[in-house]
């Protein structure tokens, strides 16, 4: 009986010259894995619907085999253009989309994981502002159960108070925030060092992810 799942494309690649293995983000189903088979053919049903990010609804048959479902049907609902014009954009989802593939297991339903990274690339695709970044990350640690207490931990003041904002701010409240250059290193600092002890590892995307950013806050400072 073939399922139905609303989902963000989270990464994609070739299975055959003609297939591809298509990774989802989803509302019903947490991460999972689907094949598109002749997606990559000129006459494809798949053709001008299946890219990185793109928000869409889908009909699969779970395979009873493994976990490569076999997708049958998509439709597009959103493509969110700034992420292919504007590579800075692109590289904060990627980052993004990295960090939920390090941190989840395939196909066990986390809802609040797919709103999170549906919000998040709204925000970024809106506004170039690294402070969505930062709050992404405490945003998917809170989910996961590793928030952050800013009462326990040692930074100065203002960044404590960033985080608790941060934590509990929507997309659009977290836009209009503006942080010094002091704040910016010392809340990237922090998060590092946050992440690689409850993670062990960070995808190697978040220094792209935060590159110009940081040019920007060093500028504004100087």
């Amino acid at each position: 009986m073939d399922e139905q799942a609303t989902g963000i494309i989270l990464r994609t690649y070739p299975l055959t010259e003609s297939s591809l293995i298509v990774h989802w983000i989803t509302r019903e189903l947490g991460r999972t894995a689907t094949v598109a088979r002749g997606a990559l053919r000129p006459k494809s049903i798949f053709r001008g619907k299946i890219d990185l990010f793109h928000k869409c609804e889908f009909l699969f048959a779970r395979s009873r085999r493994s976990e490569l479902h076999t997708l049958k049907e998509v439709e597009l609902l959103e493509s969110y253009p700034a992420l292919r014009s504007d590579i800075q954009c692109l590289q904060r989802a990627v980052y993004a989309a990295a960090l939920i593939e390090q941190t989840t297991e395939t196909d066990t339903p986390l809802p609040e994981l797919f709103e999170l990274l549906k919000g998040y690339i709204q925000a970024i695709s809106r506004q170039q502002a690294a402070v969505a970044v930062f709050a992404f990350e405490l945003k998917l640690l809170e989910t996961l159960g590793m928030r952050p207490d800013p009462a326990a931990i040692k930074t100065t003041a203002g960044v404590k108070r960033l985080i608790e904002v941060l934590l509990s701010a929507d997309w659009s409240t977290v836009q209009t925030l503006r942080l010094s250059s002091p704040q910016f290193q010392e809340l990237r600092q922090f998060l590092h060092g946050f992440l690689l002890y409850h993670l062990e590892k960070i995808p190697r995307s978040r220094s792209k992810a935060l590159e110009d950013a940081e040019a920007v806050a060093q500028r504004k400072t100087g």
